[in-house]
């Protein structure tokens, strides 16, 4: 497995589970990396629970404005003020990986309720240290500029190293997991064992949406099935999703890598990750008994 990454230039860890038997196979699986978006993936869970919990009206209106603007798409890079309910906030941060729509749900949601989520599933490797926004004024800081503008001007010209040394690509002082952690998130969520199974389906049902299909389901044919998220930053790039083959096997995936490389697209490393996932689940061993999955039955 190490050297499938090294053909690409990047450093990745993978855990891959399946959802009939025990079986699993991991490379790197415990050790701890970066989230980045992947964190979209508990905060909508989140939403989705109170909204079953009827503690949020998915149909509550949000502004979106220029001061709340993180960059990228949708809301995100918007050039006017923008108004949308929290369900479609939703919508836009898993599918489109919106960051502002990610911000404004973690406002109305709770990052303090999104930590105590990740404690309720017992991902006891996960650490949430904030929003988008949060893990964005750490970078502003790390480089010194001043503020969000100055640092979009200034970052091109900081070295690898001073990109490498900021916290936000520092998975023990950001917001990380481990590979593990992240397919037992999928394993739960997919057996309905996340929640509220109405929340559960809604959050496949918007995985399934993800524009970004250019990782995880490019190692698979064009018959077999995903629901994944991405996430992206500064030399790295991550796919967590479960992978559905059309006899029924599901199998929950986690890839994470690491490059100094720095180019915004390289797409040999996001080839890479489907790769790493399909030759990862062809690797678990299914010897194992068979057993329910280790999950607690949530009903919030």
């Amino acid at each position: 497995m190490d050297e499938i990454f090294r053909k690409v230039g990047t450093r990745g860890r993978v855990h891959a589970r399946c959802f009939d038997c025990e079986g699993e196979f991991g490379s790197g699986a415990d050790e701890p990396v970066v989230l980045s978006s992947v964190v979209k993936v508990p905060l909508v869970l989140e939403f989705a629970r109170q909204v079953a919990a009827g503690q949020l009206d998915p149909t509550d209106r949000v502004r979106a404005t220029a001061a709340d603007r993180l960059g990228g798409i949708a809301t995100a890079g918007c050039l006017d003020d923008v108004e949308l309910s929290l369900r479609d906030a939703a919508f836009f941060a898993l599918t489109m990986s919106d960051n502002t729509a990610a911000d404004l749900l973690f406002d109305r949601v709770g990052v303090d309720n999104v930590r105590s989520l990740a404690r309720e599933l017992d991902l006891t490797e996960t650490r949430i240290v904030g929003s988008q926004r949060h893990i964005l004024h750490t970078m502003v800081e790390d480089i010194g500029a001043r503020d969000p503008l100055e640092f979009a001007q200034r970052f091109r010209e900081v070295s690898a190293e001073g990109v490498f040394g900021m916290r936000a690509l520092d998975p023990l002082r950001t917001t990380a997991s481990t590979p593990r952690d992240m397919t037992r998130l999928l394993m739960l969520i997919g057996q309905d064992l996340a929640g509220n199974p109405d929340a559960c389906r809604w959050v496949r049902d918007v995985m399934r949406q993800q524009i970004f299909g250019h990782r995880l389901s490019s190692g698979f044919g064009p018959d077999v099935r995903t629901w994944s998220k991405t996430g992206t930053l500064p030399g790295i790039r991550n796919e967590i999703g479960v992978v559905e083959y059309p006899g029924g096997s599901r199998y929950a995936v986690a890839v994470f890598t690491v490059s100094e490389n720095l180019a915004e697209r390289q797409p040999e490393v996001d080839h890479t990750i489907g790769v790493a996932a399909r030759q990862a689940i062809e690797r678990i061993d299914h010897a194992r008994p068979y057993t329910t999955f280790q999950g607690r039955c949530m009903t919030s």
